[in-house]
């Protein structure tokens, strides 16, 4: 879809009942058949762009569209001067009210973006990482991010010229998928054949060829946008006579919505018959992969042969001109995708080059988080003896406590124990000998027997000089 079809979805959807009224005329018998009721003319929906602004885009131009002088300047401006930016410059003109909506609908748009970046950001783990959202706006070039305010003329301005310029790399997409899609299929049918052995291989492969013959058996392909191609439509999907075949009539039954051009979803709808003779859902041998590549590959070739000014539509005028070019009168036949391999021999060795490249990364990096995981459970472990420990420790406290044990005795310098006194000591008057020094167990500590002063006396003792004359101390 072009920029000029997107505008003139909503615009022109007044004109879809003038046009029908020239469609051609079928003869019906009016008694037999229920009239339906008057209703409300609706727009046609809207067809995605697979833009990943897509909703924006339509949304400006449904306000755009509510602007009766950008309406009109709109008619009168062909692809190439909107493509130049002389349409953005209406945008000056347009009404307060429209203005204010463009406005809102920006700020909702950036408002998106920088929670896109956000969620990004919180993906890739840096969330404690500082975002400039400036710097990484810019690589959304459809809005001007250094005014994230209002709608001006640069905003309408880019965002004609991104949509226009990511619409023509679409398909250019599309088939990079394709490509992929294809080299995958063949690189994962050569590595299951690998796992068979010889009787399996062979029985994989004969399988194989029969499937590719099998496709290859249906009936001719009449080449697309040619004579034949539209005469069978005209045929077998309008129910007409091949005979009263008109190009101008075919264009108006085919217009879907009556906006005076076929766009690209109303050409693919048109090959969809010749598509039928190669491709049917139910067959094993058949992809529906392959089935839209085919209908984008006939697509494109119309669109090269007929749309001359490369606006990516087909108006009426181009459409009568080519009906009478010897290619819609005699075509060359059509090469199918089965004819046509989709990659080369090279690209299919760099695509295995790189499968095995990635591979090779995404062992490496499970390998490094197997040793990241051995060294947690390591670490985990020794955590958990640590753990037991320290409740040993504290169920060890807790019986201490528990049994009230007394500390043990103070150890001396020398390392010996100071032995408790047995009862108390009594010094011997003058004269007597201690006689324990005869008895080895009754010695007294040197040390302790030095501390004891030489002038101390019992007192319950009488006194040598307090006897009578005549006796004697007994010891």
């Amino acid at each position: 879809m072009s920029w000029r079809r997107i505008f003139h979805t909503s615009c022109l959807v007044h004109l879809v009942q003038l046009l029908c009224l020239e469609a051609v005329p079928i003869s019906l018998d009016k008694t037999k058949v229920n009239q339906p009721e008057d209703k409300a003319s609706e727009p046609p929906p809207s067809v995605d762009t697979g833009l990943h602004y897509d909703r924006y885009l339509r949304e400006v131009i449904d306000f755009l569209e509510k602007d009766q002088h950008f309406r009109e300047k709109l008619h009168n401006t062909d692809m190439e001067d909107i493509k130049m930016g002389k349409l953005a410059k209406e945008l000056d003109f347009v009404s307060h009210h429209v203005r204010t909506q463009l406005d809102e609908l920006k700020r909702q748009e950036v408002s998106r973006l920088r929670t896109l970046i956000k969620a990004k950001q919180d993906i890739e783990g840096g969330n404690d990482m500082a975002v400039d959202h400036q710097a990484l706006l810019k690589q959304f070039e459809y809005l001007n991010h250094m005014n994230p305010h209002t709608f001006e003329v640069e905003d309408l301005d880019r965002l004609i010229k991104s949509a226009t310029n990511d619409l023509e790399n679409y398909d250019k997409e599309r088939h990079e998928e394709f490509k992929k899609y294809e080299m995958t299929k063949d690189h994962e049918r050569r590595e299951h054949l690998k796992t068979l052995d010889d009787e399996g291989r062979m029985k994989e492969e004969e399988h194989y060829e029969e499937m590719k013959k099998k496709h290859a058996d249906h009936p001719k392909v009449n080449h697309p946008g040619s004579q034949n191609q539209f005469k069978e439509v005209w045929e077998e999907a309008d129910g007409l006579d091949p005979e009263d075949f008109d190009p101008k009539t075919f264009f108006k039954l085919h217009d879907s919505n009556g906006d005076g051009f076929f766009d690209e979803q109303e050409l693919e709808a048109l090959f969809t018959k010749e598509l039928e003779k190669i491709y049917d859902p139910t067959n094993e041998e058949d992809d529906m992969v392959e089935m839209e590549e085919e209908r984008l590959r006939m697509r494109e070739h119309v669109m090269n042969e007929v749309d001359t000014n490369k606006d990516r539509l087909v108006s009426l005028e181009e459409f009568l001109i080519a009906t009478k070019k010897k290619e819609f009168l005699e075509p060359d036949s059509w090469e199918t995708l089965e004819q046509n391999q989709a990659y080369t021999d090279e690209e299919m060795r760099e695509f295995e080059e790189h499968l095995a490249q990635q591979e090779e990364d995404l062992n490496q990096k499970a390998s490094d988080l197997q040793k990241q995981r051995d060294e947690l459970e390591r670490q985990q472990e020794q955590l958990n003896s640590q753990k037991v420990e320290l409740q040993q420790a504290v169920e060890h406290m807790e019986q201490l406590k528990t049994q009230k044990v007394e500390p043990p005795p103070e150890v001396h310098e020398e390392g010996n124990a100071i032995p408790e006194p047995r009862g108390e000591y009594h010094p011997l008057p003058p004269g007597h000998k201690d006689m324990s020094q005869n008895h080895p167990g009754m010695k007294q500590d040197n040390h302790l027997q030095n501390q004891i002063p030489h002038n101390t006396q019992d007192l319950s003792q009488p006194r040598l000089q307090d006897l009578p004359p005549g006796h004697q101390a007994v010891p």
